[in-house]
């Protein structure tokens, strides 16, 4: 059974101060499709692809650490947010939207990412 469950956000500036960070201990997970992440990403993302949900569902606590802070990015916030919910209600505690996505993330961190 699916709970409301708030879910916590972080600035794309904040994610950068994060990422500078010397042996910061996040998972960092993409939820984009990979032509969307060939054209844009951020070094250290894993690609968890949400159209391919099937193939990497049934592994995600086992493949990853539940209590590890965890952050989520996709192309604007939304898809992001989807998958903050399900690692939420799948027993992970400690995860964050990343809020405006790489698009954000371009814009106000590193515009050297293409935007698409």
């Amino acid at each position: 059974m699916s709970q409301n469950l708030y879910i916590s956000q972080i600035t794309v500036i904040e994610l950068a101060e994060r990422l500078a960070q010397p042996n910061n201990k996040l998972q960092l997970i993409d939820v984009r499709e990979l032509h969307e992440v060939m054209i844009a990403n951020i070094d250290g993302f894993r690609v968890l692809s949400l159209s391919e949900f099937e193939l990497w569902s049934d592994k995600i606590t086992t493949d990853l650490n539940p209590n590890m802070e965890t952050f989520v990015i996709c192309h604007h916030g939304i898809r992001s947010a989807q998958m903050c919910h399900w690692l939420l209600n799948n027993g992970f505690t400690n995860v964050k939207n990343i809020i405006g996505g790489i698009d954000a993330y371009a814009l106000h961190v590193d515009p050297t990412i293409p935007r698409y």
